[in-house]
């Protein structure tokens, strides 16, 4: 009875700090809209809408590769990966957003082409971070992608 009770409390307690602003501020932003925004440009190979999805202090971890800031992230990750890459698909396993940053997590796939035309394709796959954020404009910007991905198989 007693340790009913206790549930009982517990249950109030955790429904009644979920006011109706946290729920708000939870439905503040789609992140997969805004996933599916960037992978829709990195299909099709967008450079330009790539950039401006970007946070001017975006960073980019995958494996020892680092890069900091929108240029270096743009050019060391973007320009040099997106013609290499194509058909990236994310597969969310986990997610969250409140008014001013969302996340998304999970794995991805990709279909790696070949260096040159003689060679195989490939197929690589992974796990992925990508978390938003507001900038001063109060637009949407991608503030952090992190990948780890297992070696690239034959196709």
């Amino acid at each position: 009875m007693i340790r009913a009770s206790v549930f009982a409390m517990l249950g109030v307690a955790f429904f009644s700090s979920c006011t109706p602003s946290a729920k708000k501020d939870e439905a503040a932003v789609n992140v997969h809209a805004l996933n599916q925004q960037f992978i829709t440009a990195w299909n099709s190979r967008n450079t330009t809408q790539i950039d401006t999805l970007l946070a001017d202090d975006v960073q980019y971890a995958q494996g020892e590769a680092h890069y900091s800031g929108k240029p270096e992230v743009a050019a060391k990750w973007v320009r040099e990966t997106v013609g290499t890459i194509r058909d990236l698909r994310l597969t969310p396993s986990s997610f969250g957003a409140d008014n001013s940053l969302a996340y998304e997590a999970g794995t991805y796939e990709v279909e790696v082409l070949p260096e040159q035309a003689n060679q195989p394709r490939g197929e690589g796959e992974g796990n992925f971070i990508l978390l938003w954020k507001k900038d001063a404009k109060n637009a949407w910007k991608l503030s952090y992608v992190q990948l780890e991905g297992l070696p690239v198989r034959v196709k």
